[in-house]
């Protein structure tokens, strides 16, 4: 057969991704691995598991970066919660102020105090926690109390702020509520480690603060872990004993506590990571700055890029796609990036189908939990955490992502809608 004159033609090379994970802590691993493996080693050659120097050098570390005076390490983040608003001072009987628009463990930790949660709304624009909002709280029942007779003090012990998704709560405002009301602000930093508040770290803004170091966390153990810091070594003694069964020397106890003691392993892996955090993060700041220019490049964040014509055609007063706000004050370190959508549930199916992943954090507010029902609050009552939760969407965020794969994420959000 004689050859064709016409030469054969290349398949085209293309950049663009088959898919995209949600996350891949494989890629970090394959960064560190040889140091992770030898940290692991060495834990396992000195035989000290639980707690011991592997623990003490993680502490003084995560002080040193949060500026804290001192850290305490724990079983999880959960458990880094629990040792914080009990150290707060938070005692049975007590209520504490806390966010309806976050995990779980924010509302469960303070029921194991012993305490009530009372549930506020959001910020409409960040989400967190609206600090004017639990001042109208404060002060109502106070007014209510001073105008029954026979009323009990509410005993508001604490405020709960959670750093949601990586940026600060309103500390500023939430620190003259402590001043003027006396109560304590713990902080839920679970999602925050390396984030500020007026060039304040997160983990100094408070009483107390709770840091989680979950496998999907900004730095993250390789199995459960939790950190509290505090500027107060009374409070850090007493966490100290907390998380060893309130034992303040082996087999003698002083109070109830509980087995929330680190893993050797744990800190160690922590500790191979933890000089790499600050630049992790600001990858993360640099994929969140790209999702902003290609969301709006895209016309997804402006109404007129509605199609009237279209099967997919979104409410003309509402755009398809719009961002969280970002406080000016607040150093974001982007644990998610998150938009709300229109069609929520539709678009997630839509970016699956094309092996994008996704997730909703979080799809049923706390206090329309069935675990929280005795509280008595309903539909209706807290409406910005409500309308969050039916739009909020979490898109692929981590550290080793690229921009042709953000460029497939926002290129697919827009076939959704065009």
């Amino acid at each position: 057969m004689k050859p064709s004159s016409t030469p054969a033609i290349a398949a085209p090379i293309t950049a663009t991704p088959a898919s995209v994970p949600l996350l891949d802590l494989g890629r970090q691993y394959a960064s560190i691995r040889e140091e992770v493996l030898a940290a692991i080693a060495r834990v396992c050659d000195s035989q000290s598991f639980i707690l011991g120097p592997e623990v003490e050098a993680l502490e003084s570390e995560i002080a040193a970066l949060t500026g804290a005076s001192l850290a305490i390490g724990c079983a999880s983040g959960t458990e880094a919660l629990w040792l914080a608003l009990v150290a707060a001072g938070v005692k049975p009987a007590d209520s504490v102020i806390t966010t309806a628009f976050s995990f779980f463990a924010s509302a469960s930790s303070i029921v194991r105090a012993g305490a009530t949660p009372i549930f506020v709304d959001v910020d409409p624009g960040t989400l967190n926690l609206d600090s004017g909002l639990v001042l109208k709280e404060i002060q109502d029942r106070r007014l209510r109390e001073r105008a029954a007779a026979d009323a009990q003090p509410g005993n508001i012990r604490a405020v709960l702020p959670v750093h949601l998704y990586g940026q600060c709560a309103d500390m500023d405002r939430f620190g003259r509520i402590a001043e003027e009301f006396g109560v304590a602000i713990v902080e839920d930093a679970a999602q925050a480690i390396g984030a500020g508040w007026n060039g304040r770290a997160a983990g100094m803004l408070g009483v107390t603060a709770a840091f989680s170091f979950y496998p999907t966390k900004n730095l993250s153990a390789y199995g459960d872990a939790g950190i509290v810091t505090t500027r107060s070594p009374q409070m850090a003694e007493h966490m100290r004993r907390l998380r060893n069964h309130g034992s303040p020397r082996r087999y003698y106890h002083d109070e109830f506590g509980w087995n929330g003691r680190m893993d050797a392993i744990q800190a160690a892996v922590l500790r191979v990571k933890l000089p790499h955090i600050a630049d992790w993060n600001q990858q993360r700041r640099q994929h969140a700055a790209t999702y902003d220019r290609l969301f709006a490049s895209s016309g997804l964040t402006s109404a007129k890029n509605s199609n009237p014509t279209s099967a997919r055609t979104v409410d003309q007063s509402a755009v398809p796609v719009r961002l969280l706000a970002r406080s000016p004050q607040a150093k974001h370190v982007f644990h998610q990036y998150v938009i709300r959508a229109q069609r929520r549930d539709e678009l997630r199916q839509f970016l699956t189908e094309r092996k994008i992943g996704s997730e909703i954090y979080y799809p049923l507010p706390l206090h329309l939990q069935p675990v929280f029902s005795h509280l008595g609050l309903k539909a209706g009552d807290l409406p910005i955490s409500e309308q969050a939760a039916r739009e909020v969407l979490a898109l692929p965020m981590f550290p080793e992502l690229t921009e042709p794969e953000i460029r497939r994420v926002v290129e697919s959000v827009a076939d959704f809608y065009s």
